[in-house]
């Protein structure tokens, strides 16, 4: 069975109906053909002669050739193996060996719909690939101009399960990251709660706000996003809390690619003075604490999930686990489900 129609698979791949980060832009050059695992599909990236990206699925629909070894012609793509091109709505517009056959014209390459924004590269993987795509709604700080944000992207050997643990656990951060320049300072216990929202839920400490990494929010919908304010000291620069938004994406069951988008609320001369302070100063430092997440995440077991003994710190864990087990259940349940029998004619 293909994993992706198991409950388990989406777990370990993503849900479908939904928007992810494949790459930042600048890894699909123009005139170039890019190849990426991501949720489970083999994916072929490349930019037309105005520049749009488009994401379809690496097969050549003739005899299943990687598309990325073939040729782009600007407004396609000639598998390299026949020559059969096939354009960015996934027609195949010529079959160069046979002209005129049965194939030309058709529509058959899995071809997703695909967005840019906040300098990284969407695709939408839904349940019913016929079916139009859901917006592509992005949070507040990714989403106008009253925010400037660096895109900060990884990739590490861990399932992507593991780097979601991993944003919605505030405690370790005054852990793992005490030495940082931003997190060194708080209590070092405390008791979260959660608070529902529209689309997700707020997880938070109920004594401390704005000294350490203190609170963190999950949304769902079109795309899964995870929002934290991280307190920054005076020597950080003008602007207000350094907030960071998160997106992943499983590149196998045992490696993922990270988005965080570095944001901070300001404007004018400060925004200028924010950017340069960042890319001269604040950026390896961002960098150190994301290498000590990536050597925890990579070093844990495979069964981590599977003998854990939780306390009240992981309640947000244990709320989105259950979500998406859920969520993918369902899911499931409706990809296997019996087709509906063909209409009979009637004489």
């Amino acid at each position: 069975m293909n994993p992706l129609h198991t409950t388990e698979g989406l777990m370990q791949f993503g849900l479908r109906d939904r928007w992810y980060p494949l790459c930042p832009s600048e890894h699909v050059r123009p005139g170039q053909l890019a190849r990426l695992d991501r949720a489970g599909e083999e994916l072929l990236l490349w930019r037309d002669a105005a520049g749009v990206v488009h994401v379809q699925e690496d097969r050549c629909p003739h005899r299943a050739a990687r598309l990325s070894h073939g040729v782009h012609m600007g407004d396609r793509v000639a598998c390299n193996y026949h020559g059969v091109q096939v354009d960015a709505e996934g027609t195949v517009v010529s079959v160069p060996g046979s002209p005129g056959c049965a194939l030309e014209g058709r529509r058959v390459l899995r071809t997703f719909p695909a967005r840019e924004h906040g300098g990284a590269v969407f695709a939408w993987f839904g349940l019913d690939e016929s079916a139009p795509p859901a917006p592509l709604e992005v949070p507040g700080p990714i989403a106008g101009e009253e925010w400037a944000h660096f895109l900060c992207y990884v990739e590490w050997d861990a399932p992507y399960r593991y780097s979601l643990d991993n944003l919605l656990d505030p405690m370790h951060g005054a852990f793992l990251h005490r030495n940082s320049h931003t997190m060194f300072a708080g209590k070092r216990e405390a008791v979260f709660q959660i608070r529902a929202t529209d689309k997700g839920f707020v997880f938070e400490k109920t004594d401390q706000r704005g000294v350490n990494f203190d609170w963190v929010e999950l949304t769902e919908g079109g795309a899964q996003w995870v929002t934290l304010d991280i307190p920054y000291p005076d020597t950080a620069g003008p602007g207000g809390p350094f907030t960071i938004v998160a997106a992943l994406s499983a590149i196998s069951e045992h490696r993922h690619a990270g988005f965080f988008w570095r944001c901070r609320k300001v404007s004018g001369w400060q925004r200028d003075s924010w950017r340069f302070l960042y890319r001269n100063r604040l950026e390896a430092r961002h960098f150190a604490v994301l290498e000590q997440d990536r050597e925890m995440a990579e070093a844990m077991p495979a069964d981590a999930w599977d003998r854990e003994n939780l306390y009240q710190h992981d309640i947000a864990l244990v709320r989105m686990r259950r979500l998406l087990r859920a969520e993918a259940a369902k899911q499931a349940a409706r990809l296997t489900e019996p087709a509906a029998p063909a209409p009979v004619p009637v004489a």
